[in-house]
């Protein structure tokens, strides 16, 4: 018998006390559809879910390990910035830095990579005119665009498709981007590419803070930013500017990235603080906006990164898989809290 019982919420409270980064803000009982006959769960997310981690998780828990358990998502489409435009491309991410060299792009790849695997429909936009990398990243950097019913076809890698500003402009073009041109670049690659239909929109900015990056941030229907920082004070004054502009722009900050936390040696373990230590999460509570992970630097995920073919999958680590979940779950109960008040 399918019930919304006191075994509801205390299914929902012990869901709740996971150390997963989807159940941080609490599980409310009405994602639960519970059969107490069959001792069977099933669990609905308005966001993608890494379905394999949470489930690891419940299994270490003696109450909920006893239930069997469905793990499903429908992600929700959030209000966004354009109001007055339609949903085509699901919740847009947008991923800035304000300054670079600190591992925007392949933090960009990453998140797209992870939600993609999560089983989410995803597309990366790479609207980096300064230097667009995600082609390289993807491993199909002399890609000619197509044009198809008079839209571009995007890339594909795995179940993630993606386009990029660097197909519009050959390598040796020195061109010299003002604001509405590049504007103009970056909408004709967000409309007029066949993105089919999305759960989100990873945008991979340019760096900085000026006029480009402000016209390009108006421009997009944004549901919500992630800055990318390094912890050394240089690169957290200019991140400042980031969450300033955002805040400006009254576009909702889901959270700090610190990228080149530490460096791990492979052989004994011992963490390295390269560029200073903490600077990310001290510049995420200045701001009152969610830490949303700290990653070292690792040259061999650089090195998959910067190889022109791909021979293996790309390998992702934990931290970067649990940052993907919380980078959507913090984006959820952000928006849905400021629509409650």
């Amino acid at each position: 018998m399918k019930s919304f019982s006191a075994k509801n919420e205390q299914l929902a409270a012990l869901l709740s006390d996971l150390a997963h980064p989807a159940c941080e803000h609490g599980i409310p009982t009405d994602w639960l559809c519970v059969d107490n006959d069959a001792q069977a769960v099933e669990l609905t997310f308005p966001f993608a879910i890494e379905k394999s981690s949470l489930l690891n998780a419940i299994n270490d828990d003696a109450e909920l390990r006893t239930w069997t358990w469905t793990i499903k998502f429908q992600v929700q489409r959030l209000a966004n910035s354009k109001p007055d435009q339609p949903m085509k491309t699901g919740n847009v991410i947008v991923v800035s830095s304000g300054k670079g060299g600190v591992g925007k792009s392949s933090v960009s790849a990453s998140l797209g990579i992870a939600l993609s695997r999560m089983g989410a429909r995803v597309g990366l936009l790479d609207a980096d005119i300064y230097g667009p990398s995600i082609p390289t990243m993807l491993g199909q950097p002399d890609h000619k665009l197509e044009v198809k019913n008079d839209k571009f076809q995007p890339i594909q890698y795995e179940d993630l498709v993606a386009n990029s500003i660097g197909y519009l402009v050959d390598d040796n073009d020195a061109t010299i981007w003002r604001g509405p041109m590049a504007s103009r670049a970056l909408q004709q690659l967000f409309n007029d590419t066949d993105w089919g239909l999305l759960d989100y929109l990873i945008v991979d900015m340019p760096p900085g803070t000026g006029d480009i990056q402000l016209t390009m941030a108006q421009q997009l229907p944004v549901t919500g930013a992630v800055v990318v920082t390094t912890p050394q004070n240089v690169a957290l004054k200019d991140a400042e500017k980031g969450v300033g502009m955002f805040e400006r722009l009254e576009i909702p900050l889901i959270g700090v990235l610190e990228n080149m936390s530490y460096f791990e040696c492979g052989h004994c373990g011992t963490q390295s603080h390269l560029f200073g230590q903490g600077g990310g999460l001290k510049l995420a509570h200045r701001h009152a906006v969610a830490e949303l992970g700290q990653w070292p630097l690792t040259p061999e995920f650089g090195a998959q990164l910067d190889a022109l073919k791909k021979q293996h999958q790309l390998e992702l680590t934990e931290i970067q898989r649990h940052t993907a979940q919380r980078v959507v779950a913090e984006l959820y109960y952000l928006k849905s809290h400021s629509a409650k008040n």
